[in-house]
């Protein structure tokens, strides 16, 4: 899902592979608990984020999920829980890179590439990793 080529303009029609995913709660505990002090929250890496977004409540919050997802998250999306991100420097055109503009937004996230670039920075799954605020 993650690595299959995006093949339609209208991004609302490209279809994820699902992928399964458990939150137990002990996590969603702590997770609520910093978001009600208003203490920042941060998803280390595109499963966590897709897993937090996919187990978020109608009121923000997170619940105790064990299941599948198959939530495409590009731009433009309002994120529910985590106000920070880590991530891989992801390749072009993948829904990873689309998840991470999402969250970054793509100027900013455009700008980080170029310096990635210039600076011989390491691309995909085992490359070098960036942290979003």
């Amino acid at each position: 899902g993650n690595f299959r080529t995006v093949d339609v303009e209208d991004l609302t029609k490209h279809k994820m592979d699902s992928e399964r995913i458990y939150i137990q709660n002990d996590s969603v505990d702590l997770v609520n608990a910093a978001k009600d002090r208003k203490n920042n929250v941060c998803a280390v890496g595109t499963t966590v984020m897709r897993t937090l977004e996919s187990s978020v409540s109608t009121d923000g919050f997170l619940k105790e999920f064990d299941g599948w997802t198959n939530k495409f998250i590009f731009p433009p999306y309002e994120f529910s829980v985590p106000n920070r991100m880590i991530s891989n420097f992801h390749l072009p055109y993948s829904t990873l890179l689309m998840m991470v503009s999402a969250f970054a937004g793509y100027n900013q996230l455009m700008h980080a590439y170029e310096v990635a670039i210039k600076e011989k920075y390491k691309f995909g799954t085992y490359g070098d990793a960036m942290l979003i605020l």
